[in-house]
């Protein structure tokens, strides 16, 4: 008997062993190439006698069957009968992936699809849909819908349940532009678009939209439903790929990256290739404006959002449950496919009311996401004209309280653009409305289209009351093309801004919109416009006294005061007015302090600010607010002026040097040019020299100082953009920024404005490399440009800081 036991234990580790080595070999073909590569290659004896203990549910049987029976000239039938029998057992399992959230596809769980695919099921279901396109003869039977759309089902179970299907599919860009080919057909729309949409989510390289066969009649003949899920696929189409580079990463970094970036990108030559095509911007607008058909009793309709926004998180989803209702009420022969046929179909149990409304909701987060990501293209120009043209920002306005801001939402975590977010489908929808306004006002006339005809003569009188010239590019708004109603879409923002809950992160996205339309060249009316709706005093409440811990959202409250205080007198009275108390001007003071790189653009604007109303002393009203105002007085202290500029530059040295702190850099130097304008540098510099000795670490301010200059050459003078931002946010010519960086990086010991003069031989380190110094000299000192003198500095420029999207963070670029 113990003999027995044994022989058929061994017997057992036998079979277990064949059955791993039938797998070995195979995955070892798909690795090689060589030997066995299908399992349909394994005898059908084989297959029966070890299928039932590997528990392989008959799959290898069946791909065999399949593989032989189908041919150029099969019997379609019989074929897609065998993949009904697969798609069954493969459905369940995708099904159980999907509601439970698995984040990473394993073998364990999904043992069927694994199966599937380890015996080359995956490869027979591509070559079997791509078949009839690769033959030579004219007389191939033609697929049916239900069989290409089985077909494409069982490949997007494959790519969600087992790993590195999607990958390989991506790989074969023959497949993947013959996906594009069946989204003409409307009944294997929705299914198409799902695969490709997750094959274009692991995608090594970015396709090129001109390679799809007839694109824009493609397009131009999917209907309004179709346009918006084809969206989703656009998004990754027109963006560019995250490698790694993005605002948390330093600039050399980026710069490094930037030399090996093929210009133009793929990214933005499949831009160019949507804006070619006739009447694509138009639809994008009629479907982000369109209002929302809702039943009766809609009052709690988005409430239900919160709760079913974990499972139905793909539009595509709802399009295939749309669909399934539409069928049912077909076979009920109802002839329409509103709320009323819905409701009599099956699924009326199971589908929550508002599932129409969540369907036109996650539409429009894709179409407000690709116009935004146009926004920020190099076509700028042309996408406003035609967003302009076609009413965008009416339309949105008119949808504003109806259906975009119609109740406050419960709070939710702050996501950057780049983030991954699980948030339900009306909180995107806010975020992407509010970023689509951050990139249509920003630095563009157009934004003044936010206003209605009343807003814009309030403007105007604005302007003559204070008896300086209207603003140009609003001189010149066609007020056709403005916003109807008793109140502008910026009017609207602002009175929802200001009932925003303290903890909730819109805060963020609502003051960076309102900050890109205070951005550009300073205008005194925008500023009062703002003013007089109480969003300075909202700001400092927010500031001083709602007890807002984020340090984003205190950001964008730094960055909007900045641009709301710059160069304006009235605003400092009205700063003065609400922080009336010592206690009040500490705790702001203690903001401010708390994180000098969120803070330094604010106190950029003030050190700005004051330099201006010290060159107006003529006037009374500047005078009275020079000797009154807290923030003006603490900031005309000379010692205070240092201590910041100090920690400036402490802060930050060339290898941390990011988009998001390169804007401490540029307020020292402002710091500095205003001093050398006054002939104080060698004061600043010698106190540097100073604060040095008395931290007992001579050398350290100075020397990365000195390396950081020598990075603000390589980053900025070959940046018109960058230089650009420069001049227009400070007022100070471009040439005195290059004369002074030059001025202070001079080698002659001799110069009292040289940082070397004020290094002792001991400590010196200024020559150590922390790049690559390019061919042709870019670190070159620049020549210096004799500035004409005038009674300011900033006599004749008067502007904003000025700031640009990052596509790739949905963030402004400081400067």
């Amino acid at each position: 008997m113990a003999a027995n036991g044994q022989q058929s234990s061994r017997t057992q580790t036998r079979r277990r062993n064949r059955n791993k080595n039938v797998l070995h070999k195979i995955k070892n073909g798909h690795i090689t190439g060589l030997g066995m590569t299908r399992g349909t290659q394994i005898p059908v004896a084989l297959l029966e006698e070890r299928d039932k203990r590997a528990r392989w549910q008959g799959i290898p049987l069946l791909l065999k069957r399949l593989h032989e029976s189908s041919h150029t000239h099969s019997d379609l039938t019989k074929t897609h009968n065998m993949v009904k029998e697969l798609s069954s057992l493969l459905s369940m399992e995708a099904m159980s992936f999907v509601t439970e959230d698995r984040k990473t596809p394993q073998e364990s769980v999904s043992p069927n699809t694994y199966t599937f695919d380890l015996f080359g099921g995956v490869d027979l279901f591509v070559e079997i849909l791509m078949r009839p396109t690769l033959s030579a003869q004219r007389d191939v039977p033609i697929m049916s819908d239900d069989l290409i759309k089985d077909c494409l089902s069982v490949l997007y179970n494959c790519c969600i349940c087992t790993e590195g299907v999607t990958k390989s599919l991506a790989a074969r860009d023959d497949f993947v532009m013959f996906l594009f080919t069946l989204m003409s057909n409307k009944k294997t729309f929705l299914q198409t678009a799902t695969l490709i949409e997750d094959i274009m989510g692991v995608k090594k390289e970015v396709i090129r939209l001109e390679d799809i066969p007839n694109l824009a009649s493609l397009v131009q003949s999917f209907n309004q439903q179709q346009l918006a899920n084809f969206c989703r696929i656009l998004s990754v189409t027109i963006s560019e790929p995250d490698v790694g580079v993005d605002d948390k990463h330093t600039l050399l970094a980026r710069n490094s990256q930037q030399k090996v970036t093929v210009s133009p990108s793929r990214a933005e030559s499949n831009q160019v290739a949507l804006l070619n095509i006739p009447g694509f911007i138009e639809r994008l607008c009629k479907l982000a404006t369109r209002k929302v058909s809702e039943a009766s009793g809609t009052a709690a309709l988005l409430q239900e959002l919160e709760d079913w926004h974990s499972w139905l998180d793909n539009a595509l989803v709802l399009d295939a449950l749309m669909q399934m209702a539409i069928e049912e009420a077909e076979q009920s022969s109802t002839e329409s496919s509103d709320e009323g046929s819905l409701s009599s179909s099956p699924l009326r149990h199971t589908l929550p009311q508002s599932m129409k409304i969540v369907h036109e909701i996650m539409y429009k987060v894709e179409v407000l996401y690709v116009l935004c990501v146009l926004l920020m293209g190099r076509q700028r120009n042309q996408v406003h004209r035609m967003l302009a043209e076609f009413r965008l920002i009416p339309g949105l306005n008119n949808l504003f309280e109806k259906l975009i801001w119609r109740r406050q939402p419960s709070s939710h975590a702050l996501h950057r653009q780049n983030q991954n977010c699980d948030c339900s489908p009306e909180i995107s929808f806010k975020i992407q409305f509010l970023r689509l306004l951050q990139s249509f006002s920003d630095h563009h006339e157009n934004k003044y289209l936010l206003l209605n005809s009343q807003e814009l003569n309030e403007l105007s009188a604005i302007s003559l009351k204070a008896n300086i010239p209207e603003v140009e590019a609003l001189v010149n708004t066609d007020r056709n093309l403005v916003c109807d109603g008793k109140k502008g879409l910026l009017t609207r923002l602002i009175s929802v801004m200001k009932k925003e809950p303290v903890d909730s992160s819109f805060r963020f996205w609502q003051a960076r919109a309102v900050e890109s339309f205070l951005r550009g060249a300073t205008s005194y009316a925008d500023q009062i416009f703002l003013l007089k709706r109480g969003l300075l005093e909202h700001i400092l409440f927010c500031i001083i006294d709602s007890g807002c811990k984020s340090r984003d959202v205190l950001q964008s409250y730094f960055d909007l005061l900045g641009e709301l205080m710059k160069f304006n007198i009235d605003a400092f009275k009205r700063f003065n007015k609400y922080v009336n108390t010592e206690e009040k001007f500490q705790t702001f003071l203690g903001q401010i302090n708390s994180s000098l790189v969120d803070s330094n653009m604010l106190v950029r604007c003030i050190v700005l600010s004051l330099d201006r109303f010290e060159g107006q002393t003529e006037d009374v009203k500047v005078v009275e607010v020079l000797s009154e105002c807290r923030l003006l007085s603490y900031m005309a202290h000379v010692e205070n002026r240092l201590s910041f500029l100090f920690r400036l530059i402490s802060i930050i040295n060339v290898q941390t040097l990011t988009q998001e702190n390169v804007s401490c850099l540029n307020t020292s130097l402002v710091v500095l040019m205003l001093a050398r304008w006054r002939a104080k540098l060698p004061f600043y510099l010698n106190a540097l020299r100073q604060k040095e000795f008395v931290e007992k670490y001579p050398g350290y301010l100075l020397n990365n100082f000195h390396q950081l200059l020598r990075f603000w050459q390589h980053h900025y003078l070959n940046k018109d953009k960058d230089s650009t931002c420069l001049e227009n946010s400070s007022c100070i010519p471009f040439t005195y920024w290059k004369e002074t960086v030059t001025v202070l990086l001079s080698s002659d010991r001799s110069s009292l404005c040289a940082i070397a003069s004020y290094i002792d031989d001991a400590y010196r380190d200024l020559d150590r490399d922390f790049l690559e110094v390019p061919t042709g000299g870019l670190l070159t000192s620049p020549s210096v440009v004799t500035v004409v003198a005038a009674s300011s500095l900033f006599g004749t420029c008067i502007s904003v800081e000025l700031r640009f999207i990052d596509q790739s963070s949905g963030n402004p670029k400081k400067s």
